[in-house]
């Protein structure tokens, strides 16, 4: 059986003046040529979308039942913005797609061409989630025609997580609060549910699979939107925590300083959480060493 990839996101209409105004016709195309080249895999495309969005969205996408409700059912805000629920979004592309991965983007995350059959040989080193830091490139660009030279730009990196894949059978698991989209810990609440339960999880900082037209790292954002999520954000980490381990968590791989260091400096990450988790970590196994060497002194002579 070959390889079924469902990757969603969130089509909108946005007045003439926003950035996703131009990123986002940039985005859809960049998608269809991305699964053009995948003929080998079953990728399909898929939106989540408002009614009133619903006319937006392209024809090679497959649209799931319309969203019926947003972030302003779940609180009081000064600037009304009709905001998804991530869990809204995943829960669509889980329910109306048998694919055996699932993956969310951000709706101005433009793909490489390659980006599915890259993701398939990742999928093939045994991963079942992963996620794929963006590359940042100059904001000259304003049309799906130039995408051969929006791919032909090196850019620079890209702290933030917005493009997250992970096999089906981890999103039944997920903790999503209702956290919303758009907004500051959006990425941190996925990510972590990622963490907890994956088995082989792996951050890919350093490929370049994806773009952002635009070199700001952190954009502007609404207060109230932003103490919203944060607050979904820490009740949903206290349930993930009886499932998160130091080791699972992103740049595991370096030296406790450098890992520490570079936690510290990702804005997704938590230097507080991560050191709990490290300190239990170790304690873990110093417990299990002092019981070895006490079984041992208590054992039988050889």
């Amino acid at each position: 059986m070959p390889l079924s990839i469902a990757h969603i996101t969130n089509p909108v209409i946005v007045p003439e003046s926003a950035d996703l105004r131009i990123a986002q016709p940039i985005t859809f195309e960049s998608m269809h040529i991305a699964k053009d080249m995948a003929k080998d895999f079953d990728v399909q495309l898929f939106s989540a979308q408002f009614q009133e969005d619903a006319d937006f969205v392209p024809e090679y996408f497959q649209k799931t039942a319309n969203l019926e409700r947003s972030v302003l059912d779940f609180g009081k805000f000064k600037m009304q913005r009709k905001l998804p629920l991530i869990k809204d979004i995943l829960g669509r592309v889980f329910n109306e797609s048998d694919a055996e991965y699932l993956i969310y983007t951000n709706v101005d995350i433009t793909l490489m061409p390659n980006f599915y059959l890259s993701l398939a040989a990742i999928i093939n080193q045994g991963h079942d989630a992963f996620m794929i830091n963006r590359r940042r490139i100059p904001k000259i660009y304003s049309s799906a025609e130039e995408l051969p030279m929006i791919w032909a730009e090196t850019g620079k990196p890209h702290p933030g997580f917005d493009c997250f894949v992970f096999h089906r059978d981890l999103y039944p698991k997920f903790e999503l609060g209702n956290v919303c989209i758009g907004v500051p810990f959006i990425e941190a609440a996925l990510g972590h549910n990622l963490y907890a339960f994956a088995k082989n999880f792996k951050l890919f900082d350093n490929l370049h699979l994806t773009i952002h037209i635009g070199m700001k790292v952190m954009n502007q954002f609404e207060e109230d939107y932003y103490w919203h999520n944060r607050n979904e954000f820490n009740q949903l980490i206290e349930k993930l925590k009886p499932h998160l381990k130091a080791g699972a968590l992103p740049y595991s791989d370096e030296g406790f300083l450098k890992r520490t260091v570079k936690r510290g400096l990702n804005p997704s990450i938590f230097t507080k959480l991560a050191l709990e988790l490290e300190t239990k970590g170790f304690t873990e196994k110093a417990n299990y060493l002092l019981n070895e060497i006490r079984f041992k002194l208590l054992g039988p002579k050889d």
